[in-house]
């Protein structure tokens, strides 16, 4: 698997996983708000802000019979139109939030979910393309980002095995640049029984590609499993305060949140580190209080060594435990004194 770019930041095995803060509804109609959540992606230590690219009209149409109406989920009850047209993005701030991402050294890029939102995000020249969960299956969408050529990150909510497969083959056969997929559970919060994070390393092998989280579920823990698992992408909602509400804010996490998560995963990050067998740098000074062999009971020349007299005992500067049943039996070659560590050149023959 060779990593790929985005905007120059190399994302795959071997690289720090790629942190994109979702923006989704959370900024609740206010442009300032928007603004705000992408300097608190920045501060958190993101790498991305995402945003989505929609209207409710192009999402879906204005109907209230029961297909229409929302079964099941935090959203139980609304129409379809009705949550769409609270929760999107007016196209109009866009080119703001990219250009003021771009002077604070953030990625801003989008899941566009339509032909004409491509187009849109196009003329924007953004570095990526994200594919929600809801659209993995939207063939045509597919080969519309693919055409683009640029990197296209696909959340995975949903979809059976061959349904990914089928996804993959899409993008490739339309000609798409890099792909990496998202494992991800597209339940609003995600409990952590359902994440199934194991998937993670099967999808590695599965589809030699990148894989990441699209982390739902409450906390940094799931996160920082996954980057344990191979991750090499995290992607989490970002909200100013889940007491402003919204529909997205349950599952949403705080700024001081993200920064714990991005901060967790760094460190989960250096853990691994490589294998590698044998003291660390900083386990060197420890050595000296391992145990090792001493006098433990004043020894006069030619007395025996026993278990009453010699012990393994810390700290490390007598001869090695390997030893200490040779030693046992064999005489003092000369006087020792109780605290010496046992050297070879106090241990005489046997009797």
């Amino acid at each position: 698997m060779k990593p790929f770019s985005i905007a120059g930041r190399k994302i795959g095995p071997g690289h720090p996983a790629y942190v994109i803060a979702e923006m989704s509804c959370n900024h609740h109609g206010k442009y300032a708000e928007a603004e705000a959540l992408v300097r608190a992606a920045k501060e958190a230590g993101a790498d991305a802000i995402k945003l989505q690219t929609y209207t409710a009209d192009t999402m879906t149409i204005a109907c209230a019979n029961k297909y229409f109406t929302i079964k099941g989920t935090i959203w139980a009850g609304r129409t379809l139109h009705d949550l769409y047209r609270e929760a999107y993005t007016p196209w109009e701030w866009q080119p703001k939030l990219m250009k003021l991402a771009a002077r604070l050294g953030l990625h801003c890029f989008s899941s566009p979910f339509d032909a004409t939102a491509v187009d849109f995000l196009q003329k924007l020249k953004v570095p990526a393309y994200k594919v929600a969960s809801f659209e993995n299956g939207d063939v045509p969408l597919m080969r519309k980002i693919a055409a683009t050529r640029k990197p296209v990150i696909v959340s995975t909510g949903m979809a059976t095995g061959p349904e990914i497969d089928e996804a993959v083959r899409t993008l490739r056969k339309a000609g798409s640049g890099p792909v990496a997929l998202l494992k991800c559970t597209s339940a609003y919060p995600a409990p952590p029984d359902d994440m199934n994070l194991r998937t993670i390393p099967d999808m590695l092998r599965r589809y030699g590609v990148p894989i990441g989280l699209s982390d739902h579920t409450v906390g940094h823990a799931a996160a920082v499993t996954a980057v344990a698992l191979g991750a090499s992408l995290i992607e989490k909602h970002l909200i100013l305060s889940r007491k402003k509400g919204g529909p997205d804010a349950p599952f949403s996490a705080e700024p001081q949140e993200l920064k714990a998560l991005v901060e967790h995963v760094r460190a989960a990050e250096r853990s691994l580190g490589v294998v590698r067998y044998g003291p660390a740098p900083e386990e060197l000074p420890s050595r000296a209080f391992r145990r090792s062999i001493f006098v433990v009971k004043d020894v006069a020349r030619g007395e025996t060594y026993t278990r009453e007299n010699v012990r393994c005992i810390r700290p490390g500067h007598g001869l090695h435990p390997r030893h200490f049943d040779e030693i046992l039996g064999r005489r003092a070659a000369k006087t020792v004194r109780r605290g010496t560590p046992l050297d070879w050149k106090l241990v005489g023959d046997k009797p």
